[in-house]
């Protein structure tokens, strides 16, 4: 060492030659009675990576957020660096992330879906109100739709839904301190099993069915995913099934688009269709362990499903498989399947590139198997009642039933299971009740916040798979959403790019500021058409997956359709 060198580090540290250590590690340091408490919490489960949101959920519902010391806590617990905890608790609307001198959020939570059909029945009225009528004691959020679009408005007021929402109904119920999920009655495992529940799977377990056979029944049926996608069932089944193993199956019960609500009343009424399902297609394609993922808007249903999966497996009804149930945390963005995959992993829920697709390289890396909820719930019937039943059903050359998710100005709106191919106009005439009293019919999403939006003049479409894409439009998950004529479409039109900007995983620029800049444009008093169209362009062009993509559908659908509203 120099002279001068050796100068220099005498002056920073006096009395040696040589730079000393730290005092303490770098970083936040854990508190022992914040690791006491996560250890608690944890008890003796794994602390793998995977089961993270899990953890996160945990902490959440006993301290009703994710306090700084926690989390420093759990991250040590769990050997995984800060950072990592942090970006994950940060990604999902439904944790609230405080810092060691900051206060913890009061004791109730209200949240109100502001989504398009809360929005037409009166969400902005309830999120002016609430606060002053609830006090300082409860926080009011705005919220993105919690899948209870029959019965707008709806809010949630800690982990229950509390729908056809006023002023008052929810100051009443939060006075009664009506904050746990009300589960509804349904068929449990032993009212199931009366029916003839399970005898499938028995016979599929015990040879009596093959694999082919099943997987042509579906092909004969023409079963498609219906999540919105509409792959054929029963080739993706042989498909993933040709892969190596050991393969596993996700489910994806994250119904988040705005208007959709189906997979929710299905589960809600007949879990064990779905469940039973679900474990014929785990038999067919060998997969060692099933992740069922529901969006947390749900909790009523999974108090159900953890209720009934235990019930099943102390029955030995699911000897090939293993069941894991794990929950969402206010990301529609999961709801994407590769996303949901990295949720699944305890990972934020940004979409993964494809190739490779989740057939091949899946959940941990392995082939796995996706299904929508609902696809799922119709294997039993389709093989027992066989494909020409499933198959007779449609209208005008289109086969099977669909379940449309229907809201917005119709006297009787709910799941509606009708004809794959019937009309919007026929829809609402013969399943709804027809129009709302003093509305006139003027447009439609026929499928959710991403399948645009059409004028009354084309309510003569066929409503299926592949009938609507010349138009511009999608019918996704079949969320029919009615429109009158006391709707104003910049409103409409603006409330799903709100939607869209909220939810967008922010992983790609396109979508990332796409949604952001259209926003703004449609919050001018005149729609600039050309720079919306250039947007418009560049998303569906250039984004990751199918949010960016098709965010821009119901601009690009009222300039086309509803010119008077934005002139």
């Amino acid at each position: 060492m120099s002279a001068a060198r050796g100068e220099i580090t005498r002056r920073i540290h006096p009395g040696s030659g040589r730079r000393r250590g730290r005092d303490q590690p770098r970083g936040r340091q854990v508190e022992p009675q914040a690791l006491a408490d996560v250890q608690a919490l944890l008890g003796d489960q794994p602390r793998r990576r995977d089961l993270l949101i899990e953890f996160l959920h945990l902490l959440q519902d006993k301290y009703r957020c994710l306090h700084a010391r926690h989390l420093t806590a759990l991250a040590a617990e769990m050997k995984l660096a800060l950072v990592e905890v942090y970006e994950v608790a940060s990604f999902y609307a439904h944790f609230d992330i405080v810092m060691d001198d900051e206060e913890a959020p009061p004791p109730i939570t209200v949240r109100v879906c502001d989504s398009l059909t809360c929005e037409l029945f009166g969400a902005q009225d309830l999120l002016r109100d609430l606060p002053a009528k609830l006090g300082d004691g409860v926080r009011v959020m705005r919220a993105p739709c919690m899948g209870g679009c029959h019965n707008a408005p709806v809010t949630a007021i800690g982990h229950a839904l509390h729908e056809h929402a006023t002023v008052d109904s929810v100051a009443k119920a939060v006075a009664a301190g009506e904050t746990h999920p009300h589960v509804p009655p349904y068929p449990d495992l032993a009212a199931y099993r009366a029916q003839g529940g399970y005898k499938l799977l028995s016979d599929c377990l015990d040879g009596m069915r093959s694999v082919e056979e099943i997987i042509k029944i579906l092909e004969d049926a023409n079963l498609r995913g219906l999540g919105g996608a509409g792959f054929p069932t029963g080739r993706k089944w042989r498909a993933v099934r040709a892969e190596l193993a050991p393969r596993l199956m996700a489910v994806n019960g994250d119904e988040g688009e705005p208007g959709t609500f189906k997979d929710r009343v299905y589960l809600e009424q007949d879990p064990h269709r779905f469940l039973e399902g679900m474990l014929i297609a785990a038999w067919v394609v060998e997969a060692e362990e099933i992740y069922i993922y529901l969006r947390d808007e749900y909790p009523q249903v999974r108090e159900a499903l953890l209720t009934e999966i235990a019930k099943l497996e102390a029955a030995g009804l699911s000897p090939h498989t293993k069941i894991h149930l794990r929950r969402g945390a206010g990301a529609y963005i999961c709801g994407e399947e590769s996303a949901m995959l990295e949720s699944i992993e305890g990972k934020r829920g940004l979409p993964r590139h494809k190739p490779p697709y989740p057939s091949q390289v899946g959940l941990f890396g392995r082939p796995t198997l996706i299904n929508n909820i609902e696809t799922l719930f119709w294997v039993r019937d389709i093989v027992e009642r066989g494909p020409a039943w499933f198959g007779s059903q449609g209208r005008r050359d289109r086969k099977g039933p669909r379940s449309f998710s229907v809201s917005g100005r119709v006297k009787s709106p709910g799941v509606k299971l009708a004809p794959a191919g019937i009309t919007v106009r026929e829809l609402i005439d013969e399943f709804c009740g027809g129009m709302a009293d003093g509305h006139s019919f003027k447009g439609y999403l026929p499928g959710g916040a991403s399948g645009g939006i059409l004028p009354a003049s084309m309510a003569d479409l066929p409503l299926d798979f592949g009938t609507l894409e010349q138009h511009g439009a999608l019918i996704g998950s079949a969320a029919v959403v009615v429109l009158s004529d006391k709707d104003d479409m910049r409103l409409v039109a603006l409330n799903l790019l709100r939607f869209f900007e909220d939810e967008s995983c922010g992983q790609c620029t396109p979508c990332r500021v796409g949604t952001e800049k259209a926003v703004g444009l449609l919050a001018a008093p005149k729609w600039d058409a050309a720079l919306l169209a250039d947007i418009a362009k560049v998303m569906g062009d250039s984004s990751i997956c199918g949010l960016g993509q098709a965010a821009m559908n119901p601009v690009k659908m009222v300039l086309k359709h509803f010119p008077k509203d934005v002139s």
